[in-house]
């Protein structure tokens, strides 16, 4: 795509387009008089005031501190411009059915119709856009929906009427929202300043990312010092950090330095918790937040702006006891089921109602292996999983009492040090996982796993992954808390035994024991049931995806919000300075547009991580995912937001040439906040 942003204040100052004649622009005034603040609409804006009267936060807020005006040019009315009041009239079919419908003009079809000939039809009889100012890097953009089909010369006609119509209209630049819109913008005249999402993202200092109001002390952190372990988080602190982490104790807020990935492990915990979660270019030496250090705050995290100010700390008290979470009620876990058993049996499906064989199953096998077991259930497309098995959690249990570990956590949560001092509860709990991974295990329970494995997988390299009876749950994700590890039977020092019970003693990690604490979550109440499936060696990309647009809550553009990276690099867990592909796809859209955010640096320049038939392949399996696990957590009323997190891979088999599609995981999204 052709861009002109960085050079773009050089373009206004040389004013290139002054010889174009119907480009040229007069000096303006205010269009309002100063007590006229809330009109249907105006036909100029002739100043900033004109522009705050009829201007709002914008209904899909990809990009933060956005104001945004909707425009309407009536091609059977002179070409006539409308700038309308987004306030009132958040749609375009709002505007144009109650004032450009009747009245010697055509009448304006029902909403539905209307969406189909004006954002597809090349007779169309609305061009419709956005006027957008992009208030950190203050830039003026004029903008179609990513799924708009409008062809280059109505995208000028409606770009020259809001330029000439509006009193910065020297700065006016179109951003195309979509690839297919950038596709078409090729075609607009050189003298059309283009800005990208990729350049707009660049002139942005915050990034929102879970939603909230939170109260706490505000104290700094470098990542280092977090991930060494030399400080610790307390749940009441609200924490400022001079880059993203890769692990994240309970605290009440995160401000980080760096911009984060909306699916990186630190957001995923934030949404686990209901905490405000934001990025801050420059906030480690921020002068505004370092005068409030060490102080009792009270952080806002919005759409469109954040705020902080200073509390008491009565005031932070009463807060938090007006505002604890929630306990999570974690379903007991069923000690009936004893077999190894295979993923295809995992669910009582379709015997029993979706929902229902879930509760079932999840006692037993946890809530990743449960919701793993619905894979084979799903025939709208059939879902590419990893051939699995699942060991229940009797066998974690029977562990546990065998090697006398159960009184040994029993009395550690009784012991006023463990409870009161992180340093020692990190200690003992570092302990215990050390004794766990070195007890012995029941010889009936080695005999079956390695027959299972025997049997199921010969020879292959695999997976050993946790599922709890207390992730994966509708309320509570547990997202990151335990752990996976590889066993493979032609490596001597990576048994399947000592897999086994590594996860087992991943319930006893620090953060995950603290998480546990935050949500009143019943210690003694966890099972660890473990989740095996195959391992590959390599993989030639992976990712992860919401089966929604998250920056649109209205449900008035539906896509997948997907993230990818190159081979096996981590998503959510990545190294400094590396970035994945991050797009919304709009898979049900005509067109099926793809809005990029940010771009892998793993690969070349103008290239992306998975290509169009793939990312076509994936929508396939990200539908049908969506559409079966619907009837459980799905929308019971038209405003309730639903979506899976869904991890994938791109794989190639051995001996093959083909990269194959292959989806490792579905839960249930906890969404944006509030």
């Amino acid at each position: 795509m052709k861009s002109h942003f960085a050079l773009l204040f050089l373009l206004v100052a040389a004013a290139p387009w002054a010889c174009v004649d119907d480009l040229r622009q007069t000096s303006m005034s205010c269009t309002l008089a100063p007590d006229d603040t809330d009109p249907d609409s105006v036909s100029r804006i002739g100043c900033r005031a004109d522009y705050d009267a009829v201007a709002a936060p914008p209904l899909v807020a990809a990009i933060p501190g956005t104001a945004s005006v909707k425009t309407i040019v009536d091609r059977l009315d002179q070409d006539r411009l409308h700038f309308q009041n987004s306030r009132r009239y958040p749609i375009h079919w709002n505007f144009a059915s109650t004032h450009l419908s009747g009245n010697g003009l055509p009448i304006v079809p029902s909403l539905g119709q209307f969406n189909q000939t004006e954002y597809y039809t090349p007779d169309r009889r609305f061009l419709l856009g956005a006027l957008n100012h992009f208030e950190g890097p203050d830039v003026w953009a004029y903008e179609i929906a990513p799924y708009d089909t409008a062809d280059a010369a109505m995208i000028l006609k409606a770009f020259l009427a809001v330029r000439a119509n509006l009193y910065v209209g020297r700065r006016l630049v179109f951003h195309p929202t979509s690839d297919n819109v950038a596709r078409e913008a090729e075609k607009l005249p050189s003298w059309v300043p283009v800005v990208t999402t990729d350049e707009l993202f660049a002139g942005i200092d915050y990034q929102p990312l879970n939603l909230g109001k939170s109260m706490g002390q505000l104290r700094f952190f470098s990542r280092d010092e977090l991930e060494a372990g030399a400080l610790y988080l307390s749940f009441r602190d609200i924490a400022v950090i001079d880059a993203v982490p890769n692990d994240l104790a309970v605290c009440s807020g995160t401000i980080t330095g760096e911009f984060q990935t909306p699916l990186s492990h630190i957001n995923v915990l934030a949404q686990n918790r209901g905490t405000p979660n934001m990025g801050l270019r420059g906030a480690f030496d921020d002068p505004a937040l370092r005068a409030l250090e060490g102080k009792w705050v009270e952080l806002t995290v919005g759409a469109g702006a954040w705020s902080i100010r200073e509390v008491t700390r009565e005031e932070a008290d009463a807060w938090w006891e007006d505002h604890r979470p929630p306990a999570v009620t974690v379903p007991q876990y069923d000690l009936s089921v004893t077999d190894l058993r295979e993923i295809e049996d995992v669910l009582d499906y379709p015997a029993l109602p979706l929902g229902e064989a879930l509760a079932k199953a999840i006692p037993a096998f946890g809530g990743k292996a449960s919701h793993y077991g619905g894979f084979p259930h799903i025939t709208a497309f059939p879902i590419p999983y990893p051939r699995a098995v699942v060991v229940p959690i009797y066998w974690y249990d029977l562990f546990m009492k065998q090697n006398g570990f159960d009184t040994r956590v029993a009395a550690m949560l009784e012991d006023p040090d463990f409870r009161d001092d992180p340093a020692t509860r990190e200690a003992m709990l570092q302990s215990l996982r050390d004794d766990m991974r070195a007890a012995p295990v029941d010889p009936a329970f080695e005999a079956a796993l390695l027959e299972t494995m025997q049997r199921v997988f010969p020879e292959r390299r695999l997976k050993f992954r946790s599922s709890t009876n207390c992730e994966d749950l509708g309320g509570f994700t547990g997202a990151g808390l335990y752990e996976s590890f590889v066993a493979d039977p032609n490596v001597p020092d990576r048994p399947y035994v000592d897999a086994a019970r590594k996860v087992w003693s991943s319930v006893w990690r620090f953060r995950a024991f603290e998480e546990r604490e935050y949500r009143s979550i019943s210690h003694l109440e966890v099972g660890m049931a473990i989740l095996i499936n195959w391992a590959y060696p390599a993989e030639d990309a992976n990712g992860v995806a919401i089966t929604a647009n998250i920056f649109d809550t209205q449900g008035l553009e539906p896509g997948y919000y997907v993230n990818a990276q190159l081979g096996d690099v981590s998503v959510v867990l990545p190294d400094p300075g590396v970035t994945s592909d991050q797009f919304v796809y709009h898979y049900a859209m005509p067109g099926q547009p793809i809005v990029f955010f940010a771009h892998s640096n793993l690969v070349p320049a103008g290239q992306t991580v998975i290509t169009r038939a793939q990312t076509e392949e994936l929508g396939r399996a990200l539908a049908a995912i969506h559409d079966f696990y619907a009837p459980v957590y799905g929308p019971l009323t038209p405003d309730h937001w639903y979506a899976m997190d869904v991890e994938w891979k791109f794989n190639t088999y051995a001996g093959e040439t083909e990269s194959k599609l292959v989806i490792k995981q579905a839960r249930p999204y906890p969404g944006r906040g509030q």
